[in-house]
């Protein structure tokens, strides 16, 4: 067969132009958000039927990650349904059910790194980099593909097991699993004072009372989010904390605390609400700028979620999160 010599068919896009359309769809479908008032991470609980929960694969039952998070539930809020499950075309049809005739799915997107290795005849070839490999992060090429899921009420067919959800928690009620995972994690959690934060300096968190607070449940909100920020030090994930108030810097931090906290919220069934709705203005200055700033701060709020959620382990007390 001939080769092209690189050259591309006039109309057909580049894999960076299908990127840059994926980054700018995304982000303008949450800059809007933002724009209305809305917030995507907490919406699903105001405005629809569906339970508290990470988005997750109804066969599987893995959660859904990054950017998928708010792209699913944004589904959820727009069509108002009442589960949190999801699944491809064809896995519907492996479980014994099928997508409901004209029914239409929601797209998501995958995004990895691929490492070129030159091949003997000197064609490329290439592996997906391993999580802490110890290739050079500028050899690695990025890509983002999309993959198109259906909710489980667009199916017919499926097993019961694919379509039960856990209630929500009732009103006021004290969360048991929230206090395991506080005290599981190790963290320097301290309680008093009439404010709520994380030190980097000190490392530590502080929240008031939960007397304090106006609703119960907003002591728990608060508390994963400043141990949100608390997983960002050196010792831990790694991120800058250094960045001082008012600055983009420091309004991408309080973005991934913010989704953290209610990726967390979703894993242990809590309602989530919104915090710190004074940094609309900022976030929507970032997201503005940059079309991977909510792709960026949505990754690295699930590792951070992930990594607290990985001390459940040591909580046998705790109990199974909803």
């Amino acid at each position: 067969m001939g080769r092209s010599g690189g050259r591309r068919v006039r109309g057909e896009a580049s894999g960076s132009e299908v990127r840059a359309s994926l980054y700018d769809e995304v982000t303008g479908r949450i800059v809007a958000e933002l724009e209305a008032g809305r917030f995507p991470w907490v919406q699903p609980w105001d405005a629809a039927a569906a339970v508290p929960g990470l988005p997750r694969n109804a066969g599987s039952g893995r959660a859904y990650s990054g950017i998928n998070v708010l792209i699913l539930w944004g589904e959820v809020i727009m069509r108002g349904y009442p589960s949190q499950g999801w699944l491809t075309f064809r896995q519907a049809l492996e479980a014994g059910g099928c997508v409901r005739k004209g029914e239409h799915g929601v797209c998501v997107v995958y995004a990895d790194r691929f490492i070129p290795k030159e091949a003997d005849k000197g064609t490329l070839r290439g592996s997906v980099t391993p999580p802490n490999g110890d290739e050079p992060p500028e050899k690695a090429i990025h890509f983002l593909k999309r993959f198109t899921l259906f909710n489980v009420a667009q199916c017919e067919g499926l097993p019961e097991r694919m379509l039960a959800g856990s209630p929500p928690l009732p009103p006021r009620e004290l969360v048991p699993v929230a206090e395991a995972l506080i005290e599981a994690c190790g963290a320097d959690f301290r309680i008093g004072g009439a404010e709520a934060f994380y030190s980097p300096g000190g490392d530590y968190v502080q929240v008031p009372p939960q007397p304090a607070f106006r609703h119960r449940q907003d002591y728990y909100r608060t508390a994963l989010h400043e141990l949100g920020h608390w997983t960002g030090h050196a010792s831990r994930l790694g991120r800058d904390l250094s960045n001082p108030f008012g600055s983009a810097g420091y309004a991408r931090e309080e973005l991934v605390a913010e989704l953290a906290s209610a990726f967390l919220c979703a894993a242990l069934g809590i309602e989530p609400s919104v915090h710190h709705a004074d940094y609309l203005g900022s976030w929507l200055a970032v997201l503005r700028a940059d079309n991977r700033a909510i792709f960026r701060a949505a990754s690295l709020a699930s590792k951070a979620a992930d990594y607290l959620l990985g001390f459940q382990s040591q909580a046998p007390a705790m109990g199974a999160a909803a």
